[in-house]
């Protein structure tokens, strides 16, 4: 039952009065986490390889700052990354449906040829 509650903070008068009412708080219930884990089949990160067992669900947008808790406003994140996040760092899903990362200062971060860091060397 609680996977699909959502709870309502209301600050009451001493009469009783409704004073205040918060947004609804809504945690992810199994059936977008499901969906999540399809869709991204482990941590979005960029160079990251955990599993899906190993990751959160986040929210792109904070639900703080209005985000929902949808499919579309939805990452997983290994522990590891989702703090990182929380530090900084970005993710974002582009209209492709590939996963971007950025770092707290605003670069890219990329794997492969091309990407930032130290250059590929080959074979001797």
């Amino acid at each position: 039952m609680a996977c699909d509650s959502a709870v309502t903070r209301i600050v009451l008068g001493p009469d009783g009065t409704p004073l205040d009412h918060g947004r609804t708080h809504r945690l992810v219930p199994p059936h977008l986490r499901r969906a999540v884990e399809v869709r991204d089949q482990g941590c979005v990160f960029t160079g990251c390889a955990a599993p899906t067992t190993w990751c959160d669900v986040h929210h792109v947008l904070a639900w703080i700052d209005g985000g929902d808790t949808n499919l579309a406003n939805s990452a997983l994140l290994c522990e590891r990354h989702h703090t990182e996040v929380h530090h900084g760092f970005r993710v974002q899903r582009r209209p492709d449906g590939r996963w971007r990362t950025w770092r707290p200062d605003g670069t890219g971060i990329r794997t492969g040829l091309g990407s930032t860091g130290p250059p590929l060397t080959g074979a001797a």
